[in-house]
């Protein structure tokens, strides 16, 4: 992922390595090919497909984050959710509960903790649909979500969220912190970029 203002630095390394490249479009992503064979393409954050011009500035445009959208990450060990009016962040909430880890006990023993687990996990996703209904609000344009896909789905199962249109792209986060939050912020709103080397 690459930072939007960032881009034209990334071409400019692009070109130096590979030769200057010839951009077009296709598959609602920005191309390049250099003269030694290399491509890239590169995709808009919040799921927007490109058709525009074959021109960085044209696809750049299309780069600023939206009015109002959201983050939410969520994990077995916690969660961590913010509402975003363009770049910047207007509420946002992060919180740990904890959920036992597995154990190589055997029988009534290994039923009895993964209950126990599964409980505790139950109450972690209520909680943070709890607090990302109360700091997401009413109106998004666009929710970017990362962190277990079982655990956000639990969390967007509730009427109050499931509303909200999950955007591109997909965030792989550890344990939702401050930091991890702030960076999944940043790459909600980075260019996607594939890259194949001749």
């Amino acid at each position: 992922m690459v930072p939007g203002g960032r881009l034209p630095r990334w071409l400019e390394n692009f070109g130096a390595s590979h030769g200057e490249p010839v951009l077009s479009t296709g598959g609602d992503a920005l191309c390049g090919t250099a003269p030694d064979g290399s491509t890239f393409e590169a995709r808009l954050p919040f799921g927007r497909g490109y058709g525009g011009p074959p021109d960085l500035d044209g696809f750049l445009s299309g780069v600023l984050p939206p009015d109002r959208w959201g983050v939410l990450l969520v994990r077995k060990g916690g969660f961590a959710v913010a509402r975003m009016a363009g770049d910047a962040m207007v509420e946002s909430k992060v919180g740990q509960r904890h959920v036992q880890g597995r154990t190589k006990a055997g029988g009534q023993s290994q039923q009895r903790f993964a209950r126990r687990r599964d409980n505790q996990a139950r109450q972690a996703y209520e909680a943070a649909t709890e607090h990302a209904a109360r700091v997401l609000g009413q109106r998004l344009t666009a929710l970017v979500t990362g962190g277990d896909h079982v655990a956000v789905d639990a969390v967007l199962s509730d009427p109050r969220l499931a509303r909200f249109p999950v955007v591109a792209p997909w965030l792989a986060v550890p344990d939702p912190r401050r930091r991890v939050l702030e960076q999944a912020v940043a790459d909600a709103c980075s260019v996607r970029m594939s890259v194949t080397n001749r």
